[in-house]
């Protein structure tokens, strides 16, 4: 028999603080300022269905064409929300994936139908960044979360048990604990998968009867819960992880799988870097780098290199190191850097704010890596024009 599943809201929970801190009585003592005057403190990293509210609004309030059950947004415009365009209006959506467009429209297709979703590639393509935008477009909420880890447990993807309610009551719906999958099968929602491949394969499995017949059995209970219109499932998966959990033939068919590559061009590979460290700086609130754009095609193109074992005019080959050098390590190296630059220099992006950085992303094996490292600064970096100051800085860190 079907049930319902009903998870605590954060009203829900507002409320029933309210409640506790009335029943304190009037001579309750608080530290710090009423509870109606304390601001809510802001999130480092917001979600991207609040980081980007405003979008998705206007998306919704111009969207005109038909939309699946339950979505927030129609296909067009989510994958509008997710490439960025100019709406009638004149509202400006920023890009937030730099790649394809066929990629993208062929991911949210997936979704509209009953096929799950799995974004497969190389560590640091953007992976968990489209899935959650994905779901915040979607559903308006991307926080249907399970993390793959080695040590997830299958109750993370079916249910689990408030374990005092269990021994008082016995097996009951008040004693069942909900997965976020459970959320959304309940809820018509979007539930996302982090790290699929690092799941141990018997818990993946969980998977295959939820996406095959889009229930999940409740023997303790003698009960069910269906999956509603509007819910689909999103994973991610890294090339790099093949062999660690592999999946089952059994659950990979289960899913539609779109390959996301690295950036094509190194254009595009500095517009993407450009773009994230300056949504990721002024969430820090560091100072803007006009110049900085000159360190970011570098720090680029030495990764860029690195990466594929060849020089960018093809003269020359090198050894790759054992890192992946993705462009969100890029991302990373350049924030850092722009961090150092506005706090311990003139807030000017330099080759010594980013050479560390650098460092720190290419040898990861101190023996082999530094060799690479060592032969790369001296045969190609050192040769090349205008890269002065970047050799003696990598140099300087490398000593």
């Amino acid at each position: 028999m079907p049930v319902s599943v009903h998870p605590t809201t954060a009203d829900d929970s507002h409320n029933q603080s309210a409640s506790a801190n009335a029943s304190a009585g009037p001579d309750a003592h608080t530290s710090g300022p009423a509870p109606a005057e304390r601001a809510e403190p802001e999130a480092l990293r917001p979600h991207a269905e609040h980081a980007f509210a405003a979008e998705l609004a206007a998306l919704a309030a111009q969207d005109d064409r038909p939309r699946p059950a339950r979505w927030k947004l129609s296909p067009w415009a989510v994958a509008t929300y997710l490439l960025g365009g100019t709406l009638p209006d004149g509202t400006v959506i920023t890009p937030k994936y730099v790649g394809p467009r066929r990629i993208v429209e062929v991911a949210v297709t997936t979704l509209a139908t009953d096929r799950a979703l799995l974004l497969l590639g190389v560590p640091g393509t953007a992976k968990t960044w489209v899935s959650e935008h994905l779901a915040a477009a979607v559903s308006g909420d991307s926080t249907l979360l399970v993390q793959g880890t080695a040590g997830t447990p299958e109750e993370a993807i079916r249910y689990g048990w408030n374990y005092a309610q269990l021994l008082a009551h016995g097996p009951s719906r008040d004693a069942l604990v909900p997965s976020p999958v459970m959320r959304a099968m309940a809820e018509g929602m979007t539930a996302r998968v982090e790290e699929l491949t690092r799941i141990p394969a018997d818990v993946q499995d969980t998977l295959i009867t939820i996406l095959s017949e889009k229930t999940l059995p409740i023997p303790e209970l003698g009960q069910e819960v269906q999956a509603v219109r509007g819910f689909n499932l999103i994973a991610t998966a890294n090339d790099r992880d093949r062999g660690v959990n592999d999946l089952s033939s059994a659950l990979r068919r289960r899913f539609n799988t779109v390959v996301l590559p690295l950036p094509e061009s190194a254009d595009a590979e500095v517009d993407i870097v450009s773009r994230r460290v300056d949504q990721i700086g002024r969430s820090l609130d560091l100072p803007t780098a006009p110049d900085g754009i000159d360190e970011i095609r570098r720090v680029v193109t030495v990764f860029r290199e690195l990466r594929d074992g060849v020089t960018t005019d093809g003269r020359t080959k090198i050894k790759s190191p054992s890192g992946t050098l993705s462009t969100a390590e890029a991302i990373s190296v350049v924030t850092s850097g722009l961090a150092l630059a506005a706090h311990f220099g003139d807030g000017v992006l330099r080759a010594s704010d980013v050479a560390a950085g650098i460092l720190g992303a290419v040898v990861r094996d101190p023996a082999a890596d530094r060799v690479i490292w060592q032969e790369y600064l001296e045969a190609v970096v050192r040769e090349r024009d205008g890269w002065t100051d970047f050799y003696r800085a990598c140099r300087e860190v490398s000593a």
